[in-house]
């Protein structure tokens, strides 16, 4: 099978498989402020990714390229939509275009589309300090995700099998690139271990990718003749790995993604400790059954809608927000605690 159709099929699937909701949003509870002393015109949503500066935490994240023309069109009116509605927006895998250059209009044609916007390039951790180099040239690009897809990988028929020595390839490449580097889940969520390994190379920004989203295993399995149905539930649920990812280091900008799916699982993850999330599965949905239109309308709203309940909270800005004490409960109460970390922290801050 071609990489080209394979792309093709992982849109078809990730719109047929959805969502789990099991992100470990649904955990959490903010404590309700009735004195907020705020007004929803006080309100700043502005935040940073590394040194990189956004006007809100909402962005459009990695979904594809490098699928010939159904791609192209997708990608096409993503990056409209990503210009209108003033959110960054991230490329999938430009792998393909480097193999084949015929994918590569396939990618640039988001920055053709949007010349002014905040663009992310991506790929995979094989990948070598020339080829991230021609990738983020390629788009022009503000930043350069370098995607971890190691259970996609070992579920995909035609998958890698090997990922030795990724971390060095990593290393070279952050000490090689004059960008932010955000090292990204696709979908199985990162641990503290795994963002201490990071961090200890140079790495500032993680997306830790957590479960509950779009399941890469789900859409393999879904091309695969006997199944791996182990990998269908492997995995860390979003909220757990953002607050995994901020105890490993604090100071690291966190990417909260995975499942998100409106204002509420943002502002919950921005709370936890996230600096920004990305959307992925849900913008493909909205694009796809209600186009363009309803799509820059929906991002909106979700920017209105973090204002009200900022300010409800008494936040008048990302880091209050994260001030504000919020109750821990379910499994990702009992996750939290058997891996040594403190939830009554959260509650009475």
């Amino acid at each position: 099978m071609t990489r080209a159709k394979r792309k093709a099929e992982h849109l078809q699937y990730a719109l047929k498989t959805g969502q789990s909701r099991l992100t470990g949003f649904d955990d959490i509870t903010f404590v309700h402020q009735s004195l907020p002393d705020c007004s929803v015109e006080q309100i700043q949503l502005s935040t940073k990714i590394g040194e990189l500066d956004l006007s809100s935490p909402i962005f459009i994240n990695a979904m594809t390229g490098g699928g010939g023309e159904a791609t192209y069109q997708i990608n096409r009116k993503l990056a409209i939509v990503a210009q209108e509605a003033n959110v960054p927006i991230a490329l999938g895998s430009q792998m393909s275009a480097l193999k084949d250059s015929s994918e590569i209009r396939t990618y640039k044609i988001v920055r053709d589309e949007n010349k002014e916007g905040i663009v992310f390039a991506n790929l995979g951790s094989e990948a070598t300090v020339d080829q991230a180099k021609a990738a983020t040239d390629m788009l022009e690009a503000n930043a350069l995700q370098i995607h971890l897809n190691t259970i996609q990988e070992l579920t995909m028929p035609e998958g890698d099998r090997s990922f030795v020595d990724a971390l060095v390839r990593i290393e070279a490449i952050v000490k090689s690139l004059e960008m932010p580097v955000i090292v990204k889940e696709v979908g199985f969520g990162m641990s503290m271990e795994t963002v201490r390994k990071l961090h200890s190379i140079g790495v500032q920004a993680v997306d830790v990718g957590g479960f509950g989203g779009t399941n890469f295993a789900k859409i393999e399995n879904a091309r695969r003749k006997k199944l791996l149905s182990f990998f269908n539930d492997w995995g860390i649920p979003t909220a757990v790995s953002i607050i995994e990812a901020k105890e490993a280091f604090p100071d690291l900008s966190i990417v909260g993604s995975g499942g998100v799916q409106h204002s509420l699982d943002t502002i919950k993850a921005i709370a936890l400790g996230a600096c920004a999330t990305g959307l992925a599965g849900k913008v493909l949905k909205t694009l796809v059954d209600d186009g363009v239109e309803s799509l820059i309308e929906e991002i909106q709203e979700m920017k209105d809608e973090l204002k009200l309940m900022m300010t409800a909270l008494g936040a008048k800005s990302l880091p209050e927000l994260q001030k504000i004490p919020v109750i821990i409960s379910g499994k990702t109460h009992h996750w939290l605690n058997e891996r040594g970390i403190d939830t009554k922290k959260f509650s009475q801050r």
